[in-house]
Order: structure tokens, then sequence, then C-alpha cells
């Protein structure tokens, strides 16, 4: 088996239009089909839709930006750009509440990008097609490595019976879930990234802006009415 060396650290945004590997189904992936071109004219990228009808039927819709952030000023665009969309698509019978979230610090992986932004955490993940007779794996995430044209996560599983440290390669298109597990070295993690997500917004947007205050002409497009 061909293997490209090991990406031992997180590579440059992939922007928009990365692809997700790990999808949802049935009505939250026609759900998902209609929301994605939206979210993207909003400079944001969908991470995972659920239906859920515990509390009364709910549509959450998980989205972020290509840097992994999500602020409540994104969700409020983004509930405002949504609702008449989905209230002309009804996607569920009746009334529904939608809730528009940020993926949160125990997130869902479902891009390339998202696992190696989580290199050095704990994951847990639920395979579609069994590895080695296996579906369930827990473990940190040591690599995203390329096999045979394909992105595979490798784990560092927890020691054994024989007390050896085991790891193995994940294809992550045959995953059907994959989430990272909270713990204290991912909180801190995640709010330096945040940070820094959001100076360099600040950056970004001073560069933007012309001596005086009149913004050229890649100013960010304005919020949907």
């Amino acid at each position: 088996m061909d293997e490209t060396p090991a990406l031992n650290a997180p590579a440059p945004e992939e922007g928009l239009d990365e692809p997700r590997l790990i999808a949802d189904d049935g009505l939250a992936m026609r759900v998902g089909r209609v929301v994605a071109p939206a979210l993207r004219d909003l400079g944001l990228r969908l991470v995972r839709v659920r239906v859920s009808a515990a509390q009364g039927p709910t549509l959450q819709i998980m989205a972020e930006r290509p840097d992994g952030v999500m602020t409540i000023d994104d969700c409020q665009r983004a509930s405002e750009a949504l609702s008449p969309l989905l209230d002309l698509e009804q996607p569920l019978n009746g009334p529904y509440r939608l809730e528009m979230s940020s993926p949160g610090i125990d997130r869902p992986l479902v891009r390339v990008s998202d696992f190696r932004r989580a290199l050095g955490h704990e994951a847990r993940v639920e395979m579609a097609v069994a590895v080695d007779g296996r579906k369930r794996f827990r473990g940190r995430l040591e690599a995203v490595e390329t096999r045979d044209g394909g992105a595979v996560a490798r784990l560092r599983l927890p020691p054994g019976e024989d007390g050896e440290e085991k790891s193995v390669a994940l294809p992550i298109a045959d995953m059907g879930e994959a989430k990272l597990t909270l713990a204290e070295d991912l909180i801190r993690a995640a709010l330096r990234r945040e940070k820094a997500a959001i100076r360099q917004r600040k950056t970004d947007d001073k560069r933007q802006r012309k001596p005086g205050g009149e913004k050229s002409d890649r100013s960010p497009a304005r919020r949907p009415t």
C-alpha cells in the first residue's frame, strides 16, 4: 500500500469548498443540500444537520467559518438567511424550531482540515465500515495521511492488556461519525484558536480599508435582508 508522509501539523485552511467526507443521511442530508449553498454565500460552511423530536420538532444546523470559528453574529446572519429558505422548502411536516449553532469544542469532525486541526487531541470514532473487525475506536489523533488516494486518520489507542500502545489507521470516508472528546487541553486550544482567528479577521478588515475609512473593493458582502 502506497503511503505519503504523515501530515503532522495543521495545513492551511482548505476554504469554503472543502467537501465533507462524513456527511448526513436521510432527511438531514436533504436539508443539508438546501442550506449549504446559502451558508457558503455568507462565508460559512455546513458541518452537520440534526433533526430531533425530543422536545418538539427541532432542526439543528451546525456551521462555521473555514477557520473553525462561528460567532454569535454569524449564527444570527445564518438564521436570518436560512429561515425564509426553509419556509419555502418545508423540510419538516408542520411547525418546528430552527437552531443555528457552532460545532462546539467537542465538535464533530467531518472534513480533512477538521482532523488536521485536532491533531494531538482525543477523538471517538464510529466506523461505517469495520477495520480489523472493529467499528468503535477512541484514541489520540496522531496524524492525517494519504493512502491510495484517500485521507486516513491515525489514532494512538490506549494501552492494551499487554501494556503496549498501538495505533490504527482509519479511512475518514469510511467513518460514520467522529467527534472530539472534551478535555482541558482541548478547551485551552480552542480558546487560543478562536482568539487568534478574531485578531486575524480584525487585521484583515483594517487592511481592506483605504485611508480616511473608505473601504476597498474587497470589502465583505452586505448582510442579506
